[in-house]
């Protein structure tokens, strides 16, 4: 049975591709809009980003360390919210572009290489998925051709095994109206044993 092909949109496939980038440049933004409505040179305000990268950072490492080898991806989040959370404060706080820039391009690095590691686990896996469905499709077509040969197989055993009762009762018949015919003699004799059709029947 075919599987339904499924065509993606360019936009759902470039959407993963851009998303680290549009989530720095988003931070960057608002950081730098913070940053002109009063946040410049700020120290509550850059403390409390402090304290709230901080507390993010430290999510993370409890996630990455918890049991069983942690979440990796409430870890990964937790770190990304983390350096969100420093690069608007950096964004908000500096009276400059050049250190706030910096950082975005560091941020969006680092975002780019976590995806990859994702992106490659994921094609990996599917990958994986499509290479079990060819192989469970060949399985069931090598079982299907199986089944369609014993069925003709049987098909042919039970037409030559009609063709042979039909024929021999004929030549009974035929043999009853010659003269001289003696049915007892021929029971004695025994009649030859005609080919089991009741394998054959009971798989119409």
């Amino acid at each position: 049975m075919n599987e339904p092909l499924v065509q993606h949109h360019w936009v759902a496939l470039a959407a993963p591709k851009v998303a680290p980038a549009v989530a720095t440049s988003t931070v960057l933004i608002l950081g730098r809009i913070w940053n002109a409505n009063g946040a410049e040179h700020s120290v509550g305000n850059a403390a409390l980003m402090v304290v709230l990268a901080a507390g993010a950072a430290t999510a993370g490492a409890f996630a990455a360390a918890g049991r069983g080898g942690g979440d990796g991806v409430l870890a990964a989040t937790a770190f990304a919210t983390s350096g969100g959370l420093a690069l608007a404060g950096v964004a908000g706080y500096a009276d400059g572009l050049p250190l706030p820039l910096l950082l975005w391009a560091l941020a969006t690095v680092v975002a780019y290489g976590i995806a990859a590691r994702y992106w490659r686990t994921d094609r990996r896996d599917t990958v994986a998925y499509e290479r079990q469905g060819v192989v469970r499709r060949e399985d069931h077509a090598h079982i299907e051709r199986l089944e369609m040969l014993r069925s003709r197989t049987q098909i042919e055993v039970a037409r030559e095994s009609v063709a042979y009762a039909d024929a021999l009762a004929a030549a009974l018949t035929a043999r009853a109206t010659l003269p001289g015919f003696d049915p007892q003699a021929l029971t004695r004799a025994g009649l030859p044993e005609l080919p089991a059709l009741e394998h054959w029947a009971d798989n119409q």
